[in-house]
């Protein structure tokens, strides 16, 4: 009987041959005819700007990494607080979408500091997901804050991009203003985080929208749910490419300058218009400045306009001198303004500004509200020029203008402080005679320096009338209308010499068309060769003034890769692979566990076969 049951045994492993080894190898035979898996495909592709980051006179600024080790710079994250119309330089992020980065500005004896890492590979998460730890955190403007900000740096995430919405004017006026207020703070902070910006569109959306589905399942759901959802859902990983920002050594600061000289003698009084052209924000490559400063400029270059007019007749040229002066750097400590100052007054022997000045008058923010103020280191005396053209503001304003609420604003330089309040101070520190008009009260207004300050801030009908304003005074002091009896009331400018409100509107659209960072506007790019050549169409003896970093002691380094591609993957994530490995392990596992049993069986049959025999 025990031979019969051997004979059975083994026909059953003969037979169970085919069966054992179809269980085993098809795996591997469907792997090898299958067609490969194809390649993660982008989901989308992104243009993302990095957050901006600087040094300035020694002084760090705006996003930076500290290098292990090292201590932080001297007076960066509070210091900085103490000055917020400064504290926004560079900002720098990757991701599958185009984000600007934050600017980045090195100065004298400082180490470099700044978000310049150009490499990014890691999953993306929102801000609503538990673990952000090594995670790409999305976030939306809409639902923003500083306290979400904060703890995905707490959590040292891999990198954080804010998305912002494509119709800026649309975004509610308290999240703009809350953004604004943030803005000074993200750059003052010390972090390691990269951070970036990237524009929204519907492809961007849809992968913000499923990852934050995702985040939302996993807070709501079981522990066995969480796995299973984690192991069988679709993600998204970010990746950028490139190399570590670099400084730019040779860049150069542009400002541009030009006059209507004077009838009469050689020694006429100088009057200086201001107004500097650069914008600054948290991003340099989503800095448009608006009325921070387009209004100034298109203000400035309206009166210049105006006054080629008056001065091409005899009869209405009057006896001062006009210097317009578009300055480069204003958002850097006004150093376009710093520079022009040294080479007319210490390294030449002929300049306007050596001669008699009445006074300089600086052009900025004047492009939204009610209001009008006049900032000044040094209240003016009383028989100046200076006193005259104070006098004329609050006469037009009150008889011409009665909407508008003007006043003076008191503010002495403190020089212990690195970044000046106003670019009027740059002059008031060489002795000569200046103020700064604006609408803002103070220079710590957010909207100096904000990625918010777009087209859609600056109201035209607030800006042609600051413009009609400053014109209509402007022209009282010079021809000295007041002392000639010129009603209060009565207009200068009618007729065909009006202020043009499409002219102002037109140079706004095309400045606010085009970010104007300092460090990414070139000597011979577009915006400085079209600025040279409308004001030469009005002014005499237009020329640029190039100003460079010294190389032993740099007083502003700016850094590159501020502008990067994004790429968002859909892959599973990193749960799926290995409870696959593990399921692959088991069934493997299995598999050898019944061979080896049948194995065994057999040949415990054989031997008992065996001893039988014998």
């Amino acid at each position: 009987m025990l031979e019969e049951a051997g004979e059975v045994l083994e026909n059953m492993l003969k037979a169970s041959c085919l069966p054992l080894g179809f269980i085993v190898f098809l795996p591997a035979v469907l792997l090898l005819v299958a067609p490969p898996l194809p390649a993660a495909d982008a989901a989308h592709e992104f243009t993302v700007y990095r957050m901006q980051q600087y040094d300035l006179q020694g002084q760090p600024y705006g996003a930076w990494t500290r290098a292990p080790g090292l201590p932080p710079g001297p007076g960066f994250p509070h210091g900085l607080l103490t000055s917020p119309s400064f504290a926004s330089p560079h900002l720098t992020s990757r991701s599958a979408f185009l984000l600007p980065e934050a600017p980045a500005y090195a100065g004298q004896d400082a180490l470099s500091f700044g978000t310049r890492n150009a490499v990014l590979n890691t999953e993306a998460r929102t801000i609503d997901a538990d673990v952000l730890s090594r995670r790409c955190v999305l976030m939306r403007l809409l639902d923003f804050s500083y306290e979400r900000y904060q703890r995905a740096l707490r959590q040292s995430a891999g990198a954080v991009v804010i998305i912002l919405p494509r119709a800026m004017a649309a975004v509610p006026q308290d999240v703009i203003r809350q953004f604004m207020e943030i803005e000074p703070e993200m750059l003052a902070m010390e972090t390691i985080v990269p951070v970036y910006f990237a524009v929204e569109d519907d492809a961007l959306l849809s992968i913000y929208e499923q990852t934050q589905a995702a985040s939302a399942s996993q807070g709501s759901a079981s522990a066995a749910e969480v796995l299973l959802h984690t192991a069988t859902a679709n993600g998204f990983q970010m990746v950028t490419s490139g190399v570590q920002s670099k400084a730019v050594s040779d860049w150069l600061i542009t400002s541009v300058e030009g006059r209507l000289t004077g009838l009469g003698g050689e020694d006429l009084p100088t009057i200086v218009i201001v107004a500097h052209y650069d914008a600054f924000g948290v991003a340099p490559w989503l800095s448009h400045g608006a009325d921070s400063n387009g209004s100034g400029i298109s203000v400035l270059l309206e009166l210049t306009r105006l006054f080629s007019r008056l001065y091409t007749y005899k009869r209405t040229h009057a006896a001062y001198n006009l210097l317009f002066f578009a300055s480069g750097g204003g958002k850097f400590n006004y150093q376009g303004t710093k520079r022009w100052l040294e080479d007319n007054l210490d390294h030449t022997d002929s300049s306007l500004l050596q001669d008699n000045v009445a006074f300089v008058l600086c052009l900025d923010t004047l492009g939204r509200g009610d209001s009008l103020h006049l900032h000044v280191s040094k209240p003016p005396r009383e028989g100046t020029l200076q006193h005259s053209f104070l006098r004329e503001l609050e006469t037009v304003a009150a008889h011409q203008f009665p909407e508008v609420r003007f006043s003076m604003v008191h503010k002495k330089i403190n020089l212990a402080e690195d970044i000046l309040a106003w670019e009027h101070e740059r002059f008031a520190i060489r002795r000569l005679p200046a103020f700064t008009l604006s609408h803002l009260e103070s220079h710590r207004d957010g909207q100096r320096s904000s990625i918010m300050d777009v087209r859609s801030r600056v109201d035209s009908k607030s800006l042609t009338r600051n413009t009609r304003l400053i014109a209509e005074a402007l022209t009282r002091v010079i021809y000295n209308l007041t002392e000639k009896g010129t009603p209060p009331d009565m207009p200068v400018f009618t007729e065909q010499m009006q202020i043009q409100q499409e002219q102002l509107d037109s140079v706004m659209d095309w400045l606010t068309t085009q970010p104007r960072a300092a460090q990414l506007v070139g000597k011979d790019g577009p915006l400085l060769s079209t600025l040279e050549h409308y004001l030469s169409h009005y002014l005499k003896e237009v020329r640029p003034h190039h100003v460079k970093a010294d190389k032993r002691d740099p007083e502003f380094v700016f850094y590159d890769q501020l502008k990067q591609v994004m790429n968002a993957y859909r892959v599973k994530p990193a749960i799926f692979d290995l409870l696959l490995a593990v399921c692959i392990g088991a069934y493997l596992g299995m598999a050898y566990t019944a061979v080896q049993h049948f194995d065994l069986l057999y040949k415990t049959v054989q031997r008992l076969l065996k001893a039988k025999t014998q």
